[in-house]
């Protein structure tokens, strides 16, 4: 079989933690295999460490940085490596042409990943992978492991992995928190409006859950976050903004550390699924059929839509400003899934 894989992951955090699901079924059945993973600077430190990946390729392929010469030095890498066989996850052109101009003799992608366009980028691979399933109401991660199972001839389920590290970061940010009993961490605002649940509708869950409970909470993301973060502070106050004071491992140890994690859909989400923390994850347009975290200690609250999933810019949506999809999800729901999670630890009454 193929001693040496280099596997193309140029998508978001979120996919990049689901696609080790499918890194996890060959090293389970085949150990030996090296497993190289090319991806985005931005979500390095998700598999740098990560027990499934062996070792990090990093393409940074902004535009104004895309040279040929910076592109013709990956190649000559790629080729100094003598992969025998490469792995599409992102059936994106550049790592297609990457891989081609390299010389990888065995190329594999799928034929939908994203969508269920077809795409001229797998007439650059040697082999393409047919993927039958209704993309929508199927696991993410389950998509990437049939083009593995598919290719290899493999069959069963993995679960995605993530490094554990110690933190000293982690560490001192929870030292900021006040004395409490719990800790709940909240992940207030989506990579785009239609996944995020409103200002007010944070408020109130945090208010009620103060009122119950011996809490202390705190705010995660990325640093483009942190003001919105603050604007969701000021409706509530007593709640501490980390955002953008995190690497994703500090953000995993902190999840490690939380009673209860509160947040919308995005890369966080699936990072926190990987420590089993309880979670509760509210979804606007996109679907828990497919983004649901993989985690026995989760839950998805969803309106369903006759319109979800959808493809809208916020602009496009009929009920914007206020997304039925995001309006329909209630403080209340969430509040319900979070006392049956922190059931044994209501504030006792004086």
């Amino acid at each position: 079989m193929f001693r040496n894989v280099l596997v193309n992951a140029l998508v978001n955090l979120g996919d990049v933690v689901l696609t080790t699901s499918a890194l996890a079924l060959i090293k389970k059945n085949f150990p030996d295999t090296r497993i190289t993973m090319l991806v985005k600077p931005v979500v390095a430190d998700a598999v740098i460490g990560n027990p499934v990946v062996d070792d990090v390729l990093v393409f940074d392929y902004r535009a104004k940085e895309n040279s040929f010469g910076k592109m013709w030095r990956l190649v000559q890498e790629i080729r100094r490596r003598n992969f025998d066989l490469s792995i599409s996850f992102d059936r994106k052109l550049r790592p297609a042409l990457l891989t081609l101009l390299a010389g990888i003799p065995r190329r594999v992608g799928p034929s939908k990943v994203f969508d269920d366009n077809r795409s001229r980028v797998t007439l650059l691979y040697t082999d393409v992978v047919e993927i039958t399933h209704d993309l929508n109401r199927t696991l993410q991660a389950e998509t990437y492991q049939e083009i593995v199972r598919k290719f290899f001839g493999i069959s069963g389920h993995e679960t995605p992995r993530f490094p554990h590290k110690p933190s000293p970061v982690a560490d001192e940010l929870l030292s900021r928190l006040p004395s409490a009993r719990l800790k709940i961490a909240l992940c207030v605002k989506g990579t785009f409006p239609l996944k995020t649940w409103s200002k007010e509708y944070f408020a109130e869950v945090v208010r009620n859950l103060r009122q119950r409970y011996d809490a202390a909470f705190f705010i995660v993301g990325a640093p483009n976050d942190r003001a919105y973060a603050d604007e969701v502070i000021s409706e509530i106050g007593g709640v501490e903004n980390f955002c953008g004071e995190t690497s994703l491992t500090d953000l995993a140890e902190l999840f490690r550390r939380a009673d209860l994690f509160i947040t919308v859909d995005t890369g966080a989400t699936h990072i926190a699924a990987t420590t089993g923390v309880k979670m509760i994850t509210v979804y606007g347009c996109t679907s828990p059929d497919r983004w649901h975290p993989i985690n026995p200690n989760a839950v998805a609250l969803t309106s369903r839509e006759t319109c979800c999933p959808c493809t809208y810019r916020a602009e496009q949506c009929p009920t914007y400003p206020k997304p039925a999809c995001l309006q329909n999800v209630t403080p209340a729901q969430v509040i319900a899934a979070a006392e049956k999670f922190l059931l044994d630890a209501r504030r006792e009454l004086p």
